[in-house]
Order: structure tokens, then sequence, then C-alpha cells
């Protein structure tokens, strides 16, 4: 994705894209609402017991956070039957991962390998946890989901676009559900990496036409209204159709808000990356996940997420409303 031209969402009233389930993998947050107030809490996502299991042998840190969150999302969602088998439309669901580090650690492995040993000494049952799109295959394994499958690598804007890319394909009918995950692992590779220690952080939210929700009974969070990806915070607030008239009760965004203007004075603002650490790829969503947890709240006004900006290449804006 190029940051030098505002890009919006295709056809935004073609078909309304909703929220309808949210899972959580993340320390010192126990439910998404929990996301409004100050973190950590108490209680929450415990890797060192929660990615345990025979399921997650023989995958990377990123994939084993991935495949929790996707779980307590469809579950959430309702698509999921008392055994966690998945129950809605597998052909039509698509995966779409977002992440900037991801398998990192399962790469540089490899690499130390074949340095050390040259390519004989490659398992070829690790060899396919090599590949950019591992998690999002993992995940399409797990639940059966023959959707279009793929993964985000976009730096801050990631989780936002990612959102965007699954919106699309619904709105276009190239699915009819989407899991998106923004996942992020902390391991000695990530903190090498950074300079700095990572955050272990996953999250998922399903996407689907509000038509299908409606017919199968289902709750939805949260409306998809715009998104738009910019060089800065002001273009993509008008891509992403933030105006005035459009009142923004919450606003979340880690940056200064240059560019914002009058738009966003006096919005109560929530800075995630401030509270948790650096959450990259999985910012994003954790984003959309918070403002599901602000319009279920009945508080006014509309949310926007934002990622980006004056310290980046580009800007994204996703508006949320009820």
């Amino acid at each position: 994705m190029s940051g030098t031209s505002t890009e919006r969402m295709s056809n935004p009233s073609t078909r309304k894209v909703v929220v309808t389930g949210i899972g959580l993998a993340l320390p010192g947050v126990a439910t998404y609402g929990h996301l409004l107030g100050p973190l950590p809490v108490e209680g929450g996502f415990d890797p060192a017991t929660g990615l345990r299991g025979r399921e997650m042998r023989h995958k990377d840190r990123a994939s084993r956070l991935a495949l929790r969150a996707a779980e307590f999302a469809l579950h959430d969602a309702g698509l999921t039957d008392t055994d966690a088998t998945f129950t809605g439309a597998a052909d039509t669901t698509a995966v779409v991962v977002s992440t900037n580090l991801g398998n990192v650690d399962s790469v540089c492995e490899a690499a130390d390998t074949i340095a050390r040993e040259g390519v004989r000494g490659l398992s070829p049952l690790g060899l396919p946890q090599t590949s950019s799109n591992v998690i999002a295959g993992w995940v399409a394994i797990g639940y059966g989901l023959r959707g279009p499958n793929l993964t985000l690598c976009n730096g801050t804007t990631s989780g936002l676009d990612a959102l965007a890319w699954a919106r699309n394909l619904i709105v276009a009918g190239r699915a009819e559900a989407a899991v998106v995950v923004g996942v992020e692992p902390a391991n000695d590779v990530t903190a090498k990496l950074l300079g700095e220690p990572s955050t272990d952080a996953a999250v998922a939210v399903v996407l689907e036409p509000a038509d299908a929700v409606a017919s199968r009974g289902a709750r939805p969070r949260a409306t998809i209204a715009g998104y738009a990806r910019a060089r800065d915070l002001a273009a993509a607030l008008i891509g992403a159709g933030v105006t005035e008239e459009k009142s923004i009760g919450l606003w979340l965004g880690d940056e200064a808000g240059a560019g914002a203007g009058h738009l966003l004075a006096g919005t109560r603002r929530i800075g995630l990356e401030a509270q948790l650490g650096p959450l990259s790829g999985a910012l994003g969503v954790l984003q959309c996940a918070a403002g599901a947890a602000f319009l279920e709240s009945d508080a006014p006004g509309n949310v926007l997420a934002t990622a980006g900006g004056p310290r980046h290449d580009a800007a994204a804006a996703l508006l949320l409303t009820p």
C-alpha cells in the first residue's frame, strides 16, 4: 500500500459490514470492555497456560496466540458449536491477519540452522513455519475456512488496513464473513530486533454483512462506516468520512493528533500503546475491539480509530458507528 494518495473503501454503500465477535489473547486484559479503562488489569490471558495443548504443537508463538484469539472471537460470534467446530459457511469465510513481526522467530531459527549446518539441517516439518502467511494458514486449517486467506505486514497502519481489506472482500462478494486477526509475539528474537521488549498481543474480530447477521439472529457490535489511508491524518480523516456532522465520542489514537484540527477537539482519547506497550500490527484490530465496547456502552457519539501520522510514512483512519 502506498501512502502517497488517499485510499478509501470501495463501494461503501453497497453492503453494510458489522462486527459480530471479538476475542482477545492479551495479558492484562480480561475482556474487551476493559480496554476502555486503565490498563493492565488483574487476570486476563495467561500465555504460560493458554498456549498449551495438542493443537498448539509445532507452531510459532504468533500462530498460537492467533488461534486462541480466533477461538474466542468465533465463539463470541456464535459461529462454533459446543465442540468448537465452525458452524458458518466455511467456503466463503476469509481469514485476514495483520502482523509485522509474525513468525520471525521461526525464520531466524531456520536461518541459524542453515548457517550452522547448511540446508540439509532443516527439518521438512519445520520449513513450512517460515512462510509469511503461516499464521493465517493455521487459523484457516484449524476451522476449515476455505475463503480468501492473506496476511498484511504494513507497519503501524496494518491492523486498520486489515479490517478494511476484510470489509472489501465482503462488499465485493468474495467472502460472506471474515476473521480478522491482529497479532504480535513477545520473545527473544522480537526483543532483539526492536531493541526493547515487545508485547504478547492477539485480538480477533469477526466481520459479517448486516443482513446475514439479522437473518441468523446474531448481535452486531459495531458497523465499519469508513476507512482511508493517506499521507497524513487530516487527509485520512476526510477520506474516512469524519466530519463535524458525524460526532466522535471516542478517539482511539496514540499520535498527538497533528492535522486533526477542530474535528477532534475535546473528544475523549485512549492510547492503547501508551498503556500496553508496542502493539504494532495488532494495534488497529485492538482499537476496533475497544471501539465496539464503547458503542455497546451506549455512550454518545461514534468511534474513530487512527494509526500512523507525522512519525510514519502514512496515516489510517477507521470510523465505527453503532
